[in-house]
C-alpha cells in the first residue's frame, strides 16, 4: 500500500497539471457550440440535399481550394468550410462569410479543440493525451484504493478546509472517491478512442477504409455536386448530410458523411465515396449494418464529449472535466508544497545546528 501511495503521489505531481488542462479544455469544449461567437450560429437549420449542394458548389469554385465543408446542424447554424492551406471560414445557411480565419488560434473553439485533443503539437500530443488518460485512470483506481483506508473521516467539501498540504490531501481523496464514477467514463472513453486496441478484439475490429479511384495527374475540374447529393439521399433517405470531404492525396475518392436516426456521433458514420473526376460513387458504407464493435466505437466520442443526453449529460460531462482540473491542480500544488515545507524545515535545522 505504502508503494502504491509513493507512486499515486509522485506521478501526479509530475501529470497532475496535463490532466488539469485537458480536464478545464474539455469541461469550455462540452459548451463548444454555445462559446462560438458567429453571426447566425442560432439560425434554424435547413438540410435539403440541394440547398447544401449548392453551398458545396459555390465554395468548390472558389479560392483558396477547399479541403472539407461540415455543413450545420443542431448545435450550430453555420457551415464550417475549411482549406487546403489550414484556413477557414464560417458560412450562413445563405452562403454568406461571417467569420474567416488564416490559423486556428484565431478562433478560441478550434484552438481549444486542437490543445485538447493533440496539446498544439499534432499526432505526438494525441498519443500523449492517449497516455495521459490511461494515467489517470490508474489515479481514479489506486485514489479509490487509498481513499479505503480513511473512509471513517470522510466529509464532502467542494473546497479543501484551508490551503495546507494536509487540508489538501482530505479534500482530494474525499472529492475523488465521489466524482470516480464521472472520471471513469471521461478517462475511458478518451482513451479508448485515441487507442482502441486497449478495449480488446472486440473494439480493435478493422474499420472499413475508403476504396481506391483511378488516380488523375492534375487537379480535376469541379463538377455540379447536386446529382452526388440526391443520390446519396435517396440512398438513405432518412439521413442528414453532414460533411463534404474533397480528396487529400492522389487515388482517394470525395467522401459525403451522413447521419442516420440511430447514430449518436453528430457528423454520423454512414460515408458515401465518389470519383473525383466523374462524381460516380464507387462505394458507401451504411452503419445500420455493421457489427457491435463499430458500433461501440461510434459511441464514445458522443459520450465523451457530452453529444447525446442532452443538457443533462452536458452538466455531468461538465462536473468530469471541473473535477479532473481541480484535483490535478491542488494535487500538484498540495504536494510541492509539502516539498519546500521539508525543505524548510531541513534548511533551519542546519542553521540551528
Amino acid at each position: 500500500m505504502r508503494i502504491l501511495s509513493l507512486l499515486h503521489r509522485w506521478i501526479g505531481a509530475i501529470g497532475g497539471l496535463l490532466l488539469a488542462v485537458l480536464g478545464l479544455t474539455g469541461t469550455l469544449l462540452v459548451w463548444r457550440h454555445e462559446l462560438t461567437f458567429v453571426a447566425h450560429a442560432s439560425d434554424p437549420v435547413r438540410s435539403d440535399p440541394a440547398s447544401l449542394a449548392r453551398i458545396a458548389n459555390a465554395m468548390s469554385d472558389g479560392s483558396p481550394a477547399i479541403d472539407r465543408i461540415t455543413f450545420a446542424g443542431d448545435d450550430l447554424g453555420v457551415h464550417q468550410a475549411v482549406f487546403a492551406d489550414g484556413s477557414g471560414a464560417y458560412l450562413s445557411q445563405a452562403g454568406e462569410t461571417v467569420g474567416r480565419w488564416s490559423a486556428s488560434w484565431q478562433r478560441p473553439e478550434l484552438w481549444l479543440f486542437d490543445l485538447h485533443h493533440r496539446l498544439l503539437i499534432g499526432d505526438t500530443g494525441e498519443a500523449i493525451t492517449g497516455l495521459a488518460g490511461m494515467v489517470g485512470l490508474f489515479f481514479v483506481v489506486s485514489g479509490v484504493v487509498l481513499w479505503w483506508r480513511t473512509r471513517s473521516r470522510f466529509r464532502l467539501r467542494l473546497w479543501p478546509a484551508t490551503m495546507k498540504p494536509g487540508a489538501i490531501v482530505h479534500h482530494h481523496r474525499d472529492a475523488g472517491v465521489v466524482t470516480a464514477p464521472l472520471l471513469l467514463v471521461s478517462l475511458a472513453t478518451g482513451v479508448l478512442m485515441i487507442f482502441p486496441a486497449l478495449g480488446g478484439p472486440l473494439l480493435a475490429e478493422t474499420r472499413p477504409h475508403a476504396p481506391q479511384v483511378a488516380p488523375v495527374s492534375d487537379e480535376p475540374d469541379r463538377h455540379d455536386l447536386t446529382p452526388l447529393f440526391l443520390a446519396a439521399a435517396r440512398m438513405f433517405p432518412d439521413a442528414e448530410v453532414r460533411r463534404l470531404q474533397w480528396p487529400r492525396k492522389r487515388g482517394t475518392p470525395v467522401v459525403l458523411r451522413l447521419r442516420q436516426p440511430f447514430e449518436w456521433t453528430p457528423n454520423g458514420r454512414t460515408f458515401v465515396y465518389a470519383d473525383p473526376v466523374t462524381l460516380k460513387i464507387v462505394g458507401r458504407v451504411d452503419p445500420a449494418g455493421a457489427g457491435a464493435a463499430a458500433s461501440i466505437r461510434e459511441k464514445l466520442y458522443p459520450i465523451h464529449a457530452a453529444k447525446t443526453g442532452g443538457l443533462l449529460w452536458k452538466l455531468v460531462m461538465s462536473l468530469s472535466g471541473i473535477a479532473l482540473g481541480m484535483l490535478g491542480s491542488l494535487a500538484v500544488y498540495g504536494f510541492w508544497r509539502t516539498q519546500w515545507n521539508i525543505a524548510q524545515a531541513k534548511r533551519r535545522r542546519r542553521e540551528a545546528a
